[in-house]
Parts: structure tokens; sequence; C-alpha cells
């Protein structure tokens, strides 16, 4: 059985992990999240869940399996990142106002040589929105470290009229996958909570 190491600090994450009982350790890293010029977003959601798995296994030099992962939002095949104030989230979500867009959460696990990663694509439709409501929610608070300036776990629920696809993956883990790659690594899920 394999140690596990989740190289974020996102309670998502851990939420979601504890969810299909699996035991590991929180190492949060810190890497460069800037896209590289003409990436397109799958690939850049990937390189970044593999590049935080391999700053952890770096980090903390042990044979353990190492966990990283990553969300993005895109729109028009343009990637939404966090947003820097209120005004760019409000141009945000009116961006998104009535629309399609895609949330790509990549999973990527390291041990010693061996990397895996996998992507999860899932649809998410808007209602209609109005200023004032983008204003509301930004002063929720909830907006400011989200990927797209909405979280479908939080206050933002209310936009979606709709959705295709894997909602765990929209929160920050995709769980079918997560616990496919797990299970190749050797990592169990479905422990008993520790007491």
């Amino acid at each position: 059985m394999s140690t596990l190491i989740l190289a974020s600090a996102s309670p998502r994450r851990r939420e979601l992990l504890q969810q299909i009982g699996v035991r590991f350790e929180c190492r949060p890293v810190d890497i460069d999240e800037t896209p590289l010029p003409q990436e397109a977003p799958a690939d850049y959601v990937a390189r970044l869940a593999l590049e935080k798995a391999r700053a952890c296994q770096q980090l903390m030099g042990s044979d353990a399996v190492y966990l990283g992962s990553d969300t993005t939002v895109t729109l028009d095949n343009h990637i939404l990142g966090k947003p820097e104030n209120e005004d760019d989230a409000v141009r945000m979500l009116m961006h998104l106002s009535g629309r399609r867009h895609q949330v790509m959460t990549s999973v990527a696990l390291v041990q010693g040589e061996r990397e895996a990663v996998e992507t999860v694509i899932t649809e998410v439709e808007f209602q209609p929105l109005n200023e004032d409501q983008c204003r509301a929610y930004w002063h929720t608070g909830e907006p400011a470290d989200k990927a797209g300036a909405y979280g479908i776990q939080g206050m933002g629920a209310v936009f979606v009229s709709r959705m295709e696809g894997s909602y765990s993956a929209v929160v920050g883990l995709p769980l079918m996958e997560t616990a496919r790659l797990l299970g190749s690594f050797a990592v169990p899920i479905w422990h008993a909570p520790a007491t």
C-alpha cells in the first residue's frame, strides 16, 4: 500500500478525497501558473497538475505517490483564471451569462519515474445573469479564489442551469477517474475514517 501526498491546499480537493475514504497527507506547493504562449486549455491544465505533483515529489523526496490537480474554466477556448478584482469577476461572469462553457480538471499521479495524468471536461451552462447579481455574488467573498469567478459547490450553484459531465471534477477532482488512477498506483479507497 502506497502513501499518498496531495500537492494542494485546496479544501475542496481534501474533502473530495475524504469523501471516497482515501488516506493522504497535504503538502501544498507553489508553481508558476502562467499559461504558455498558444497553449491549449487542456494542455495547460494537464501540465499544471503534473508540475504540482512533480514539484511536491522533488520537495519531499520519498517514494510516496504524489497527486497534483488543476481546474480551469474555458470559454471559446480561452482560459478564465481567478479574478483579479471585482470588475474582473463581473466581466468573467457576464461573459458566462446565458452560455455554455467548459470546466477542465486534470489529475496527475507521480511515483518515482512513473507518471499518469487524466483530464476530464465538463460542460456547464449558466442562466442569463445581470451585473447586479454578479456584483452581489462577488461581495459574498466566494468568487475571489475560483477559476471563472464561481464555485459550483457553493452559492454560485444558483447560476448553473445545466451540466453535462462530472460534478466532482467541476468542484476540483474527478472522483471516478481519480479512484481508477489511485488503484493503478496501489493507493486504496474506502478506508474507514480514523478514530
